[in-house]
């Protein structure tokens, strides 16, 4: 498993080296968030390559969950950023950075994304190819990952919608599941990745527990360093609004909203 796991890596580096490579003419390095879910598929693509076949249901569940995934995040995000130019935490690191980011991008950028890329995939490491009955751990994982998948799909589209529509200067985006979250996307994506490791535990068995790091991992990311913190932390400075919202709307998981205090 070691030598597959390390041809799962060189796969995901594969990816990054030549987006990389042209993110440097365009001085973009935000090419790195374009393909995240390609960084992710081209291990297990490895994995199903040499594990496969023959493909079990649960196989066949884990590979289409993970292909729909793929697919709807890389067709999002480059919806989202054409034109839009370097994404403004990566032309920050720039400025910090200076002349040299563009050399630095390549370890500090696309091949930190391609080793967090390819840890996410271990338990589809650990599960593909195992014989076994599905069992009510598949199920659980499947409602967790599909509904995971759609709550961030419609918070996506939500978001999309009052982008693009008329709003006064500063407004919050508070409607739909962002009434119940300020980060809804973020945890119909934390449900995802543990939906995906709970359907793969039946056919691991519990030695493949330690693929828990993969969720956990995520879940760290997206609370801690590069989702809620990162977009926050200056959030309420640039737009007064914002405090208000923070103050009545849950972080993280959907809750219903906090009434306002009494003046």
């Amino acid at each position: 498993m070691i030598a597959l796991a390390a041809q799962g890596l060189l796969a995901a580096l594969a990816v990054a080296l030549p987006v990389w490579a042209l993110s440097l003419p365009l001085r973009d390095a935000s090419l790195a968030d374009r393909v995240w879910s390609l960084l992710v598929a081209a291990p297990v693509a490895v994995y199903a390559w040499t594990l496969l076949p023959p493909l079990q249901p649960r196989d066949a569940l884990l590979l289409a969950l993970l292909l729909a995934w793929a697919l709807r995040l890389a067709l999002y995000i480059s919806w989202r950023n054409r034109g839009h130019g370097e994404d403004r935490r990566y032309r920050a690191m720039r400025e910090r950075h200076g002349a040299r980011f563009g050399l630095k991008s390549l370890y500090l950028v696309f091949g930190l994304q391609a080793v967090l890329a390819w840890v996410l995939g271990w338990p589809l490491l650990a599960a593909l190819g195992r014989p076994g009955a599905l069992t009510w751990l598949d199920a659980l994982g499947l409602v967790l990952a599909g509904g995971g998948l759609l709550i961030e799909t419609v918070a996506d589209v939500q978001l999309a919608r009052f982008l693009r529509g008329p709003r006064p200067e500063g407004a919050v985006m508070d409607r739909g599941l962002w009434a119940w979250s300020r980060h809804p996307n973020y945890f119909g994506e934390a449900c995802f990745w543990w939906g995906l490791w709970l359907i793969a535990l039946p056919a691991a068995g519990w030695a493949g527990a330690w693929t828990v790091v993969s969720p956990l991992m995520l879940t760290w990311l997206l609370l801690r360093v590069s989702g809620v913190a990162l977009l926050e932390q200056d959030m309420a400075a640039r737009r007064p609004a914002y405090r208000d919202y923070i103050a009545r709307t849950s972080a993280f998981i959907p809750w219903p909203p906090r009434r306002a205090a009494p003046p």
